[in-house]
C-alpha cells in the first residue's frame, strides 16, 4: 500500500512538472508573437487599445492647453494696444502698406493739450495762437489693410526705460521730436521729472536738444542737421558767387553723437531748394572739387549715398532701429510763398503733391542698403492735410507758414506709426 501511494505521488509530480514546462515553452513563438490562449490574447488587445486611447487623449489635452495658453498670453503681449478692432492689431505692419489709407474723424483725438506741454514751440501751438476751428485736431490715419492701434502710454514708457531715442534732421524733425515728448508726457505724473538736460529753451538754430524722462531713465534727443552732410566754408580760389559749400561726401561732423542710440529717425529735404542753397551762395563740393553745375536732385542723391554708407559702417542694427522719414509736402498757393492754400478739412485727393523726387530717392537708397532701414513714407498722407499747417497761427502772424504743422496734429500720427513698428516687431527686445 505504501509503495502504491509513493507511485501515485511520483505520477502527479511528473504531470505538474510537464504542465509547467509546457507553459514555459509556449510563452512566445519563434517570431516573438504571443501564442497565449484566446482569452489572454483578448485582454492584451484591450490593454493596448486602452494605452493608445490614453496617448491620444494626452495629445489632444496638450493641444487644447497650448491653444488656451496662446489665447491668454498673446493679449498680454499686445497690452500696449487698445481700441480700433482688436482682431486686426495682430496684422504685421510690415505685411501691409500702412501709408495707403485715408483720414477719418475720431473724437478721441487730439492725444494731448499743447498748452499743457512745455516742449511745444509757441509757433506750433495754433490754438494758443488764436486758431478757432478745432476740426484739424480730430483726424486719425486709417490704413487700408491694417490698423494703427491706439497706444497705451504707460506701457510705452516702461518699454523705453533705459533707451535713447534720437531724431536727426531739420525743423520738421524737431516738430516730430516735440510731438513725441508731449505724447509721452501724458503718462508721467510728475511733469517736473521731464526736463531738457542742459536747461536749454527750444530755438530754431540750436544744434542739440535732449529731454530726459528721469523716472524712466530714457532720453528723447534732437540733433539739428538740415542736410545730413557737412557744411563747409568758401574754398580757396572759388568764384565770388560761392560763399559756402555743402560737402556731399562727408556726413555732418556731429554724427558721432548719433551712434549708440536705440531708435534713430532721420529726415532731410526742406532745405534742398535754391533759396536755401544757390541764392545764399552755397554750392556743392565733392572731395576738393566744386560742382557748380550739379543739380539739386543729383546732389541730394549723392548726399543720401554718403549717409547710407555711414549708417552701414557705424550703426549696429542689432541694437538700433533706423527710420528715415520721407518728404512732407507744403501747401503754398504759388511759388512766391506769400499765401497758404489751406482748407478746413483734409483733401480727398493729393492733387499731385504725393509725387516727390526726394521721397523716391529715399526709397531707392534705403532699398539698396545692406542694413535694414524703415522708410516712413508720409508724403502721400501728408499731401492731403492742407488743413493742418501753421498758416497764420504762428508766433509771427504776419508771416504765413504753409510748411510746418500745428501741434497737436500730423506729426503725432508719424510717432504713432513709429511706436507701432517698435511694439509690433519687438526689435528693441522690450
Amino acid at each position: 500500500m505504501i509503495d502504491m501511494m509513493k507511485s501515485l505521488k511520483r505520477v502527479a509530480s511528473l504531470k505538474r512538472s510537464a504542465s509547467i514546462n509546457r507553459r514555459a515553452l509556449n510563452v512566445t513563438s519563434p517570431r516573438g508573437l504571443s501564442v497565449l490562449s484566446p482569452r489572454v490574447s483578448r485582454w492584451s488587445g484591450v490593454s493596448r487599445l486602452f494605452h493608445v486611447l490614453v496617448v491620444i487623449g494626452f495629445v489632444i489635452s496638450s493641444l487644447v492647453a497650448i491653444g488656451c495658453g496662446y489665447m491668454f498670453v498673446l493679449p498680454s503681449l499686445s497690452q500696449a494696444f487698445y481700441g480700433y478692432g482688436a482682431s486686426k492689431t495682430n496684422v504685421s505692419l510690415n505685411s501691409c502698406n500702412i501709408f495707403n489709407g485715408s483720414w477719418v474723424l475720431d473724437d478721441s483725438y487730439p492725444l494731448y493739450n499743447a498748452t499743457e506741454c512745455p516742449f511745444v514751440e509757441q509757433g506750433f501751438n495754433c490754438l494758443g495762437n488764436g486758431r478757432e476751428d478745432k476740426d484739424y485736431l480730430r483726424w486719425r490715419w486709417k490704413p487700408m489693410d491694417c490698423v494703427i492701434p491706439r497706444l497705451d502710454v504707460q506701457s510705452i514708457l516702461g518699454m523705453l526705460r533705459g533707451k535713447r531715442v534720437v531724431f536727426v534732421g531739420d525743423s520738421m524733425s524737431r516738430t516730430q521730436w516735440e510731438s513725441l515728448i508731449c505724447l509721452l508726457m501724458t503718462g508721467v505724473e510728475d511733469k517736473k521729472s521731464v526736463y531738457e538736460v542742459n536747461g536749454n529753451k527750444i530755438t530754431k538754430r540750436i544744434r542739440f536738444l535732449g529731454v530726459r524722462f528721469s523716472s524712466f531713465n530714457f532720453t528723447v534727443e534732437f540733433f539739428r542737421s538740415v542736410f545730413l552732410v557737412q557744411p563747409g566754408g568758401m574754398p580757396r580760389h572759388a568764384p565770388k558767387r560761392v560763399k559756402s559749400t555743402l560737402k556731399l561726401d562727408k556726413v555732418d561732423n556731429i554724427s558721432s553723437h548719433w551712434v549708440n542710440s536705440d531708435v534713430l529717425i532721420f529726415n532731410t529735404g526742406q532745405w534742398w531748394v535754391p533759396g536755401k542753397l544757390f541764392e545764399t551762395g552755397c554750392y556743392f563740393q565733392v572731395r576738393n572739387t566744386l560742382k557748380l553745375g550739379m543739380p539739386i536732385s543729383a546732389a541730394y542723391r549723392t548726399a543720401l549715398g554718403t549717409w547710407a554708407s555711414w549708417v552701414e559702417k557705424n550703426i549696429n542694427t542689432n541694437r538700433t532701429r533706423v527710420f528715415f522719414r520721407s518728404f512732407e509736402p507744403s501747401h503754398w498757393s504759388d511759388q512766391t510763398r506769400r499765401f497758404c492754400n489751406m482748407t478746413q478739412h483734409p483733401l480727398s485727393e493729393a492733387r499731385g503733391r504725393d509725387q516727390n523726387l526726394f521721397s523716391d530717392t529715399i526709397l531707392e537708397v534705403a532699398k539698396n542698403m545692406t542694413l535694414p532701414v524703415t522708410v516712413l513714407h508720409v508724403t502721400s498722407m501728408t499731401a492731403l492735410r492742407s488743413d493742418a499747417h501753421v498758416g497764420n497761427w504762428s508766433d509771427s502772424p504776419y508771416t504765413p507758414d504753409c510748411s510746418h504743422w500745428c501741434l497737436p496734429g500730423v506729426p503725432d500720427v508719424w510717432n504713432e506709426i513709429v511706436l507701432s513698428y517698435l511694439l509690433t516687431d519687438y526689435r528693441l527686445h522690450f
